[in-house]
């Protein structure tokens, strides 16, 4: 079993910053062989993903992001990163974490991103 917890969520204006990141522990020595992702759902929406990163470091976002956006990871730390910039208010949305083992998906619980004046 992999626990994943993000943290570094919370209120920010438009056009500001934040970054949020993801720690993996429990039966696992190393996220190395994972690949990484955070996704977010807005309400009465469905989840996206909003950026992932391969296990050799190959990088994906979804178009409204790009530019804005990056996810990187450190892996002797166990920790993935999402650092979030010129934020909008349709950034607004829960970001979750995901890690995938294998056949195996993980999830965080989740952190909330708001942007608003």
């Amino acid at each position: 079993q992999v626990h994943l917890v993000e943290s570094g969520g919370g209120l920010v204006q438009p056009g500001g910053s934040l970054r949020l990141s993801c720690v993996a522990s429990g039966r696992i020595s190393s996220i190395n062989n994972m690949a990484m992702g955070w996704y977010r759902q807005a309400p009465g929406q469905q989840r996206e993903l909003v950026a992932s990163i391969t296990r050799s470091y190959i990088t994906t976002y979804v178009d409204a992001v790009k530019g804005r956006f990056s996810i990187s990871r450190d892996n002797s730390k166990n920790t993935v990163y999402l650092q979030m910039n010129s934020l909008k208010s349709e950034d607004t949305a829960v970001y979750y974490c995901s890690a995938v083992d294998g056949i195996y998906w993980f999830w965080g619980p989740g952190a909330q991103v708001t942007v608003s004046s």
